[in-house]
């Protein structure tokens, strides 16, 4: 039976059940998923040298015929022990192998092998003999070898798969497979690139070999950058699958005509002017005038609206919401957590609390007669506007009249949280908003199919919060500014870092600091501790009597890192600073500074620190433009730690790397859209016939397809 990329891996020769169970732990199900189990580096394997030459200490490739071998056990620790000797013209070799009696039938006199490894000296003969090498037997008229003699792929272990074993399963695959495979990508853009064809960037990415004319050391730094022609060309089509992909579903949301069509007539406008505490300012103008013309199209809106820490997000979501409520629909605002979500029912209530609008609150606290009643005004459309958690995605949730979602910080929540939210409406408009400024390259990647807006100027009376740094040494005179400031009757944040792997330690010091500060430094003051792990009714009773002023300083967890607005909070103290994110590190000190005081951010580290620590510590004193942190934070962390933990948006890429590819991101997503242009154009085929690899790319890393 011939093997084709959709032949599953029960059916390669050699794998069993066990074996196939071991390859579905790692997502591998077909030849297509075998073959894109890429090495994670490779060994040059290619320097043969004569036995007589070869040194102790030193990794070496040699090649000879077996001479003699044996087994015996060592008869203190009962290791079995398989032994040889490889010669050439030059002298010869003694090899041992450990466990491994199987190996008298593979090595047999007069075979001609490839070793690799390191010769070490001989504690008791002190000759020299290589340890368990790598091997490799030429077969009779055959000069292509698999594990030695080659630029050799080191794979990851996949249960107990060796790397050889996964290195043979591989070989043997790209033998049998057909020389002509179908094609992801267009035949122009593989011309214009000079890509290599599929097989052929197959066969690189596993066996590399460089091209006529390029030295081996070059050939070896491209591989390791990840700038072979093989490589780039499986990192551009991931990349341009992915935005075609991001296309499609921008146009046809696009296409999509929606029922409604809302109105801004001059109440509207009335409405909306009276619930501003502020002159807005020109940018909140801007991307309301945006939002306010996507309202009133026959287009469907789906839009991104970011912005630095303080930029007046909330209020012009607000400002959407009124218009949605004005013109008789419901609108949903999720957020990520109950703190962030209660905050924001607190301040919309306050804003909106001459309008008689009816507004709910619905998160996993909100239970009994009170859930049901706030499910049922929901439902009948007497609740206008609905402020909550995941909750809001359960299935008891319905919306009589939904027309616009708002999804806060919405990187926290993966593709299918927010399509069950949209999906509770009739083709809503949504308004996603994102906590810290999102650089270029990973707005492309993560929204490329959303419009976006942009906050790029600061309200009127917003002081920047001055950043400084200090080390343990300078720890008593940090507490006497922080007494100053509870002198003057503002409040401070203390923040620990608490990292997953370490979180019982790093509960503990946060526990025991806020003891200490409470007895020993501010015994006047109310200290409180504040972390994760409390109940939620707690966290939200803590939150209510620190903007109440009824505490004085709350050491915290990264709890606090998004939304939470206390106005008497002018000093922050973050502990440990250099192991936080720089966007983290950001977002928390835009906590502070928001009342009719200056902010002041204390970033405490260690005495010593490293060079890379101190660079980026100093970014943060540096500047306060989110977008440039933003930026610095994405090429020191990767996309991968950028949101940290709870990020479930991020595609996941087996080639791309977003920061380091971002030109070719760029290439990628021109070439998507000249595609789609052309398919619409032309063709009078459907999505799925037009482009069938990318339903399947999209299935496999995601579950689903239309968004």
């Amino acid at each position: 039976m011939p093997v084709t990329l959709e032949t599953s891996v029960q059916e390669i020769k050699g794998v069993g059940p066990r074996r196939a169970e071991m390859l579905a732990g790692a997502n591998i199900h077909t030849v297509e998923d075998f073959l894109k189990y890429k090495p994670f580096r490779y060994e040059d394997r290619t320097d043969l040298r004569p036995i007589g030459e070869i040194e102790p200490d030193q990794v070496v490739v040699i090649e000879g015929q077996v001479s003699i071998t044996g087994r015996y056990t060592t008869p203190m620790k009962r290791m079995r022990i398989f032994e040889m000797v490889l010669k050439d013209d030059s002298g010869s070799v003694k090899a041992k192998f450990f466990n491994q009696p199987y190996l008298g039938q593979v090595f047999q006199r007069g075979k001609t092998v490839i070793l690799y490894g390191i010769p070490r000296v001989d504690e008791y003969s002190q000759g020299i003999s290589m340890i368990n090498p790598e091997y490799e037997i030429l077969a009779g008229g055959s000069d292509e070898t698999v594990h030695c003699g080659r630029i050799v792929p080191i794979y990851r272990k996949i249960g107990r798969l060796t790397t050889r074993t996964l290195r043979k399963f591989i070989f043997q695959l790209l033998a049998d497979l057909p020389d002509q495979l179908d094609e992801p990508l267009p035949t122009s853009v593989v011309r214009q690139y000079k890509f290599p064809d599929r097989k052929s960037a197959i066969e690189e990415i596993h066996f590399p070999s460089p091209a006529a004319g390029v030295s081996k050391e070059a050939y070896l730094k491209e591989l390791a950058l990840n700038q072979t022609m093989a490589q780039q060309r499986f990192i551009f089509e991931e990349l341009y699958l992915f935005q075609l992909g991001l296309q499609l579903i921008k146009k046809q949301r696009e296409n999509r005509s929606k029922k409604r069509c809302m109105r801004m007539g001059k109440g509207v406008q009335a409405r909306m002017r009276s619930i501003l505490p502020f002159q807005p300012t020109s940018a909140q103008a801007r991307v309301l005038k945006e939002i306010g013309d996507d309202l009133c199209s026959s287009r469907v809106m789906n839009r991104l609206l970011q912005g630095d820490v303080g930029s007046g997000k909330t209020i012009v979501a607000l400002q959407a919401m009124v218009i949605a409520i004005e013109n008789g629909y419901q609108t949903a605002l999720m957020a990520p957590t109950e703190i962030l979500a209660e905050q924001h029912y607190h301040t919309v209530c306050q804003l909106l609390s001459g309008t008689g609008y009816r507004i709910a609150f619905l998160s996993s606290s909100v239970k009994g007669k009170g859930r049901e009643s706030v499910l049922g005004h929901i439902r009948s459309g007497k609740t206008n506007l609905i402020i909550g958690t995941h909750a809001l995605i359960q299935k008891g949730v319905q919306f009589k009249k939904l027309g616009l979602v708002v999804i806060d910080e919405q990187h926290r929540f993966g593709v299918l949280q927010r399509s069950k939210l949209i999906s509770k409406g009739d083709l809503p408009e949504t308004l996603v908003m994102t906590a810290t400024p999102i650089p270029r390259s990973l707005a492309l990647t993560l929204y490329g199919d959303l419009d976006v807006s942009i906050l790029d100027e600061m309200p009127p009376g917003r002081q920047p919060v001055r950043t400084i740094v200090k080390g343990e040494r300078n720890r008593e005179e940090v507490y006497a500014c922080v007494h100053r400031e509870l002198k003057e009757g503002r409040q401070a944040f203390v923040v620990y870092p608490l990292i997953e792997e370490s979180e019982k330690v790093d509960l503990r010091a946060a526990t025991e600091m806020a003891k200490h500060l409470q007895k020993e430094v501010f015994p006047d003051s109310t200290v409180v501790l504040m972390h994760g792990r409390l109940i939620v009714e707690e966290k939200g009773r803590l939150m209510r009597k620190f903007r109440a002023g009824e505490i004085q300083v709350l050491v915290s967890t990264t709890v606090i890192e998004v939304g939470i607005d206390i106005p008497g909070a002018s000093l922050m103290v973050i502990e440990h600073a250099e192991r936080f994110g720089l966007s983290q590190l950001h977002q928390l000190r835009g906590r502070i500074g928001r009342g009719q005081h200056p902010g002041l951010c204390i970033l405490m580290t260690e005495d010593l620190r490293s060079q890379q620590a101190d660079e980026r510590i100093n970014i943060l004193c540096q500047t306060q433009d989110g977008f440039k942190i933003a930026e610095k934070d994405l090429e020191i962390r990767g996309p991968g730690e950028f949101f940290g933990t709870r990020q479930s948006g991020m595609p996941e890429f087996l080639f791309a790397n977003i920061v380091r590819d971002r030109k070719l991101l760029e290439l990628a997503r021109q070439e998507a859209k000249r595609h789609l242009r052309h398919y619409l154009k032309s063709s009078a085929l459907s999505p799925q016939e037009e482009f069938p690899w990318l339903d399947k790319w999209w299935r496999q890393r995601y579950g689903l397809y239309q968004v």
